[in-house]
């Protein structure tokens, strides 16, 4: 039988100890093709790259794995792979990550991470995105490798729904208890930024914050990973607030008919002239 082709890619660079754990997993499974950032993009979100040229340049760093290092963004990973390394072809599935730190709640907004996967699934190929609750370069990503294996294997199996994706987090704790399928918790970050002068005594900032929830949910991503569960949460990119159009529908919208500038007459001192649209 042929293997699934599979497209890995993340935000923190393709040297990243993350990206090593799943395109390890991902070779028991199938034909991996690895296109990812040349340096960290964390927290770029779904940033595309338009006002500058794009590279990608074949790297070999791992046995057995065609794998491509690519100047743009995670999501201009994604579009590159699609339109010039499988040529039109998609890919079986495209998997992100794993991500060091976590991508629960409203962090799915910034990440890099989860909006490669949004990108694939924008393509129309079933897509996960990893993360895993640690930032350190030498996060031990152990625990999840057979929750990465079996949650990609069902995927593969069952597909998914179109416009439809999964975010997968990961505890950091000493025996992962097993998988909750959760709703994504109302949760944000209060930001502070912290003050600095430069040696030239001009200001500058660093962003800093602590992530509050007052969410008690207990069917939450948030819950899931504080009682040492894998939390996975079904995404959407279909951004609209359905609940509100029968709302907004209701509103009596009163535009007032707008006055062409063309023909229009203005006043200047004593003179009266018809205004120009090449003026000024």
């Amino acid at each position: 039988m042929n293997k699934p082709t599979i497209l890995v890619v993340n935000d923190d660079g393709i040297t990243a100890p993350g990206i090593k754990v799943l395109i390890e997993e991902m070779q028991k499974i199938g034909e991996v093709t690895v296109v990812a950032p040349d340096s960290p993009q964390s927290g770029m979100g779904h940033a595309i790259t338009i006002g500058k040229p794009l590279r990608i340049d074949e790297v070999h760093l791992y046995p057995n794995v065609k794998m491509y290092k690519c100047s743009g963004t995670p999501v201009d990973c994604v579009k590159l792979a699609v339109n010039k390394i499988f040529k039109g072809k998609h890919p079986d599935i495209c998997v992100s990550g794993i991500n060091h730190g976590l991508n629960n709640s409203i962090n799915i907004l910034y990440s890099g991470t989860m909006s490669a996967a949004v990108e694939g699934a924008i393509e129309g190929i079933p897509s996960i995105g990893f993360s895993y609750d640690d930032f350190s370069y030498d996060a031990d990503f152990e625990q999840c490798r057979p929750f990465v294996s079996a949650i990609t294997r069902e995927v593969l199996k069952n597909g998914l729904q179109k416009g439809t994706l999964l975010n997968v987090n990961f505890p950091n704790v000493d025996k992962i208890k097993g998988i909750k399928i959760c709703r994504q918790a109302n949760a944000k970050w209060a930001e502070e930024f912290d003050e600095r002068v430069d040696p030239y005594n001009r200001s500058y900032y660093w962003l800093t914050g602590v992530f509050k929830s007052n969410d008690q949910g207990e069917d939450t991503d948030i819950w899931a990973l504080q009682n040492s569960f894998t939390s996975i949460v079904p995404v959407q990119f279909d951004m609209t607030a359905h609940h509100a159009i029968p709302e907004l529908n209701s509103w009596a919208f009163q535009v007032e008919e707008a006055v062409p500038e063309h023909g229009k007459h203005q006043e200047t001192g004593e003179q009266t002239f018809e205004s120009n649209p090449g003026l000024g």
